[in-house]
C-alpha cells in the first residue's frame, strides 16, 4: 500500500467515525504505574536504553542550509554541535574542547568554518577536526589524528536531521526510521523556511507527550482554540514501528464525501488534519499557516521537560508584513501549546507525585498513548529479540 492510499483509507474512516459517533479504539483500556512517570530509577533507565541509543532529532535542514552553518542545542547532558560541511554533508559531535573540557562553540547558531575554543585557544574545524594548538613549543606534542571534538552518529534525509547521543554505536538509521522518514520526505521540508523556535518547560516528557498523541481533551482543554476547528475525541491512528500517524477530522470533513476517494489524501489541511510523530520525543503538525515540529527534552528531573517548538513555513517570506504573521503564528501557537497542555500538564505532574493513586489509566479510544508507552517497554525490557509492539 502507498503512503496516498493509506491516507485515503484514513481518511474514510474517519469520515464514518464522525457520521456514527466513533473512534479508533484498542481492544481494551491501560493501566500504567504512576512510578513510571516519577521514579528516578525508570526515568534514568529511559535516558539510557532510549534517549542515548535511538536516533533523536537534533536539527532541521533548513535551519543550517549552507556550507559552514551551525547550530548547538543541548539534549540531556550532553551539549552538541552541528555543523554544515563544505560538501553539503552534515557532521553531529559532542560540543566539547578535548584539552579541558571547554563548550568551543558558545552561540546558538551561525556560520563559521573554524571554531576556536574561548579558553585556551584550540581551533577546529568544523568537520570537529582539531586544526591547531596555541603555544605548541609549550603546551608538548599533540596527536591531531586523536584529539578532535567527539563525532556522533548523523543522519539526514526529508529536511531533518537524527543522531545518536552515544559516540561509535551502530545505528539503523534507515531500520529505525522506515516509513516515518518516507511519509516525511514527501513534504519536502529541505526546501521550507525556517522560520525560528520558542521554548516551553512543563512536566515529565511523558506527561507532556501524552497530550501529542490524542485528541481526547480538545473540547475540555482547547474549547476556543483546537476545539473550534477538530472534533474532539475522533482519532484515526497508523503506525511506522514505534513511530506513530494520527489522524483528526476537522469539523467540515463532510465536504470530504463528494470528493474521489482515491483523491482525499491531497485534502489534508482542508477536512482533516495529521500528527506525525518520531519515537521517543517529537510531534510534527502541518498546517498551510505554519508547522510546528516539537522537540520534547527529558530533564534536568525525572517530572520536568524542555520542549523546543521548531516551525517551518513553505514559502520565504519578501517582507515585513508576511515575516510578522509567521512570528504572530509562532507566538500564538506557542501561547495554546504553553497555556493550554502543559500548564495542564504540571497540575497532572503534582497529581502523580501526590500518592493519591497508584496506577492511570489510558481508555480504549486513548490508543496512541498504549502504543507509545508499549514501546518504553520494550525498550527498557532490553529483548530486542522479544515481538515489537503492535497497534
Amino acid at each position: 500500500m502507498t503512503i496516498h492510499e493509506q491516507y485515503n483509507n484514513i481518511v474514510t474512516r474517519m469520515i464514518d467515525y464522525v457520521d456514527n459517533e466513533r473512534t479508533d479504539q484498542a481492544d481494551s483500556t491501560m493501566k500504567v504505574p504512576v512510578s513510571v512517570y516519577t521514579d528516578p530509577e525508570v526515568w534514568q533507565r529511559e535516558m539510557d536504553l532510549i534517549f542515548k541509543r535511538v536516533p533523536l532529532l537534533v536539527g532541521l535542514t533548513s535551519e543550517m542550509p549552507n556550507p559552514g552553518d551551525y547550530k548547538t542545542i543541548d539534549i540531556l547532558d550532553k551539549p552538541l554541535l552541528i555543523t554544515r560541511l563544505k560538501d553539503g554533508s552534515v557532521r553531529a559531535m559532542f560540543n566539547v574542547c578535548p584539552h579541558r573540557a571547554m563548550l568551543v562553540a558558545n552561540e546558538p547558531c551561525g556560520n563559521k568554518g573554524i571554531f576556536t575554543c574561548p579558553y585556551h585557544g584550540w581551533s577546529f574545524s568544523n568537520d570537529g577536526s582539531l586544526r591547531g594548538v596555541s603555544g605548541p613549543d609549550k603546551f608538548g606534542s599533540v596527536d591531531k589524528s586523536t584529539h578532535g571534538l567527539t563525532q556522533l552518529p548523523v543522519y539526514e534525509r526529508g529536511g531533518l536531521i537524527f543522531a545518536a547521543l552515544t559516540p561509535g554505536l551502530e545505528v539503523d538509521f534507515e531500520g529505525f526510521l522506515g516509513g516515518m522518514i518516507a511519509d516525511i520526505e514527501q513534504l519536502n521540508f529541505q526546501d521550507w523556511h525556517y522560520c525560528g523556535n520558542r521554548e516551553i518547560f512543563g512536566a515529565s516528557w511523558k506527561v507532556a507527550y501524552d497530550g501529542y498523541l490524542e485528541g481526547y481533551h480538545f473540547a475540555n482543554a482547547h474549547p476556543e482554540t483546537i476545539n473550534q476547528r477538530t472534533y474532539s475525541n475522533v482519532m484515526e491512528f497508523g503506525a511506522y514501528g514505534p513511530h506513530i500517524l494520527i489522524g483528526f477530522p476537522q469539523r467540515n470533513i463532510e465536504k470530504l464525501k463528494d470528493v474521489d476517494k482515491a483523491e482525499l489524501w491531497r485534502h489534508e489541511n482542508d477536512g482533516f488534519d495529521f500528527i506525525r510523530t518520531f519515537f521517543p520525543n517529537v510531534s510534527i503538525f502541518v498546517a498551510p499557516e505554519i508547522t510546528q515540529i516539537a522537540q520534547l527534552i527529558p530533564g534536568p528531573t525525572p517530572g520536568e521537560n524542555r520542549t523546543i517548538l521548531n516551525f517551518l513555513h513553505r514559502k520565504t517570506p519578501t517582507n515585513e508584513s508576511e515575516r510578522a504573521e509567521n512570528e504572530k503564528m509562532m507566538d500564538w501557537l506557542q501561547g495554546v501549546v504553553d497555556s493550554e497542555d502543559y500548564q495542564l500538564g504540571i497540575k497532572v505532574q503534582r497529581g502523580l507525585q501526590s500518592g493519591a493513586i497508584d496506577h492511570i489509566t489510558f481508555g480504549r479510544n486513548e490508543r496512541g498513548n498504549q502504543y507509545f508507552h508499549k514501546w518504553v517497554n520494550y525498550y527498557l525490557a532490553g529483548d530486542f529479540d522479544a515481538p515489537k509492539p503492535e497497534l
